[in-house]
């Protein structure tokens, strides 16, 4: 009964407008008054400092940091140039661009809203500047943006592997193929809504212009060769690796691009500082609220019932996945990884589910979440940039939710999708 009084008011508080990190505080602290336990007030502030304290938790700043570098100096413009002289002459051809070139940037950021920022920002300009409509130019930067957190490097996926002793390595490799093959829908997506609304198609790159985008780009292409490769080959670890990219990023827009300023570098750390405390404050809360529910045995009564309404993994799967999706429509992607973590991990243990398999499938379902009102921090950032309402938004981007699900629903039913490239490599 307590269970349900806090997530009602955690509901509740989120409803009127209250940050979910606060709301997961406060709701945490009422639940421990209600139960007459507040003298475990000591535990609890314990509890939130300790789960902000995971070492591959240092991945998220510097992640975070690589993307701005990355927005800053030039690296986001030549991907596009790129990526527009390989596909740009497809059938509504700068989505298309759009598409490939969030692809090749995920390899940098992990971070969805890194994307959308940074590329989404000038693929939006781009695509309206050539005669499309801004609300279709907004909905496949957002959904393209979604590519980030599956695509290695991820911030997710490294706040997964900190969480349940997973190799963010295997998660990492674990994630490219479902990341390709939303890449890939995402394209079928943009020929058929092409060829129904006659989209324009770009000028055919020839081989001097697409050699010279490469030879242009290349540095900044390489990157998640640079980061993939010293992972695998054992010279630094995914935590490491953050950092190394954050050094490459500066060195591209410093001195080989030369587009990045001394004077810029304060404001790229306050974003960066900003933007970090804003997901730890949500790792401490979210270790405070799941700290209260394992006090209350809730893990213990959601297996239960999850067991028995499903005799197989695959449904028990299949009704964690409908959770996952209905949580997101009011949760912001990583504090739902905080909060439902430590409740699923003894489900898949009991019901045989690889942990590695889950977590990109996880990745993924969460970011149907970032899309979708009333908390789709990538539906909001892409509606301020191409000023566009958000339900407009919303709307226009059915068809690629569509998409993102029917991956989902793949790579749920065949698991190896995920977890055969990490058993090739590692």
């Amino acid at each position: 009964m307590v269970t349900f009084i806090i997530f009602v008011a955690l509901f509740a508080l989120m409803i009127l407008g209250v940050p979910v990190a606060i709301a997961m505080g406060i709701v945490g602290l009422g639940a421990l008054a209600l139960l007459g336990e507040l003298d475990t007030i000591g535990i609890l502030a314990q509890r939130m400092y300790a789960s902000t304290t995971a070492f591959t938790l240092l991945a998220i700043p510097f992640f975070i940091l690589a993307g701005n570098l990355m927005n800053t100096g030039g690296t986001t413009e030549r991907i596009f140039r790129f990526a527009h002289s390989l596909v740009g002459h497809f059938r509504g051809g700068l989505g298309q661009v759009n598409v490939l070139g969030s692809m090749v940037f995920s390899g940098m950021s992990g971070s969805a809203l890194a994307d959308a920022m940074g590329l989404g920002s000038i693929e939006v300009k781009a695509m309206t500047k050539s005669g499309y409509e801004p609300r279709f130019a907004a909905a496949v930067s957002a959904a393209s943006a979604t590519i980030g957190p599956v695509i290695p490097p991820s911030i997710p996926l490294v706040i997964y592997g900190s969480m349940t002793g997973v190799s963010v390595g295997a998660l990492f490799l674990g994630g490219v193929l479902p990341g390709v093959l939303m890449g890939l829908a995402m394209m079928l997506v943009v020929y058929i809504l092409a060829r129904r609304r006659n989209y324009p198609r770009e000028k055919r790159a020839s081989l001097a212009e697409t050699l010279r985008a490469l030879l242009d780009g290349v540095a900044a292409i390489i990157t998640p060769l640079i980061m993939m490769g010293g992972i695998l080959g054992g010279f630094f670890t995914p935590t490491e690796a953050s950092v190394v990219a954050c050094v490459y990023a500066f060195f591209l827009g410093k001195f080989i691009y030369r587009e990045l300023d001394w004077v810029e570098l304060p404001k790229i750390a306050l974003d960066t500082v900003w933007q970090t405390a804003q997901v730890m404050f949500i790792v401490a809360a979210a270790g405070l609220f799941g700290w209260v529910l394992i006090f209350l045995r809730t893990p213990e009564a959601l297996i239960a019932l999850l067991t028995g309404l499903a005799d197989s993994p695959l449904i028990a799967l299949a009704l964690i996945n409908v959770i996952l999706l209905v949580l997101g429509c009011f949760m912001e992607g990583i504090a739902i990884m905080l909060l439902t973590i430590p409740i699923f991990m003894p489900i898949l243990g009991k019901l045989g589910i690889d942990p590695l398999h889950f977590g990109v499938v996880m990745t993924l379902n969460l970011m149907v979440g970032m899309l979708t009102p009333p908390v789709g921090m990538v539906l909001y950032a892409m509606s301020g940039i191409a000023k566009v309402p958000i339900f407009q938004l919303a709307k226009e981007l059915r068809p690629f939710l569509i998409a993102i699900l029917a991956v989902l629903v793949l790579i749920v039913l065949v698991p190896a999708t995920v977890t055969w490239l990490p058993q090739q490599v590692m």
